[in-house]
């Protein structure tokens, strides 16, 4: 049986990370989670030294409230 060889190209997988069609999923998969919290919750989308990141957070004291007594970002994640 013959050995296949595979070599992962790091620097593409790199800018794959980084590439602007990564943080548009990355948006769009903030802003559904977003939307399923209800009003207080805002959200971001930022390049980070490795890749692109997505969060989503309580703006509001009534959010912050909200998502501690019923961790509502994490049920929200699905």
């Amino acid at each position: 049986m013959a050995k296949s060889g595979f070599k992962l190209n790091y620097a593409g997988v790199g800018q794959l990370l980084k590439s602007a069609e990564m943080q548009k999923v990355l948006e769009e998969k903030a802003t559904a989670i977003k939307n399923r919290c209800g009003d207080g919750y805002g959200q971001d989308t930022y390049v980070g030294k490795t890749r692109a990141n997505a969060m989503v957070y309580a703006e509001t004291f009534e959010a912050k409230r909200d998502n501690m007594k019923n961790n509502t970002i994490l049920k929200a994640v699905r």
